[in-house]
């Protein structure tokens, strides 16, 4: 199993653990029997690991994107080089408030991962369906944010990836700090 298939793995197993925990808060804030539990165990889940959830999705988001660069020579297109100004420095700062035991980093996770995953959004748009007039064609240093490097299970491709970890930051995120805020 090559490295892109797994981590296609990985984003698959992580858009369907999103789908469901989504469809289980969804539903938990409603009178279905037997779902509000099972959404307090997710919830109090969340809240205990949340800094551990979201330094796992980003260091692993961070080395996927160094793998593709360095180890398969993918070059970065710029949309690319904007993601991850927006993915490393959550590593860092995420490590800094677990080391120090702190839950004041969520806002900040958030912010991020809401940017972020506007710009893969639109780079994932771009690279469905092409626009020979969008404003990332080639620039010289990179390729043009419209290559499509691989597509896994019919969607995943590298923006997808990057999407689908800023959501999943991003949720996390938001649960905590307003958890935190009341």
């Amino acid at each position: 199993m090559d490295g892109v298939y797994f981590l296609s793995i990985l984003v698959l197993i992580a858009n369907i653990a999103t789908l469901l925990i989504g469809a289980i808060l969804f539903l938990g804030i409603g009178a279905v029997r037997g779902i509000g539990v099972f959404r307090n165990t997710i919830l109090k889940f969340m809240q205990i690991y949340a800094l551990q959830i979201l330094l796992l999705i980003s260091a692993v988001a961070t080395s996927g994107s160094l793998y593709f660069s360095e180890n398969l020579g993918f070059t970065p297109c710029k949309l690319c080089w904007y993601q991850r100004i927006f993915m490393y420095p959550q590593v860092v700062l995420i490590l800094m408030a677990y080391i120090k035991k702190t839950n004041d980093v969520f806002k900040y996770i958030f912010a991020l991962s809401i940017i972020g995953m506007f710009i893969a959004g639109y780079h994932y748009i771009l690279q469905t369906f092409p626009n020979p007039y969008a404003p990332c064609g080639d620039v010289g240093y990179s390729v043009s944010c419209s290559v499509d490097f691989f597509k896994y299970f019919g969607y995943i491709t590298i923006p997808w990836m990057s999407f689908s970890a800023f959501l999943i930051n991003a949720l996390v995120s938001l649960m905590n700090f307003k958890k935190n805020q009341i």
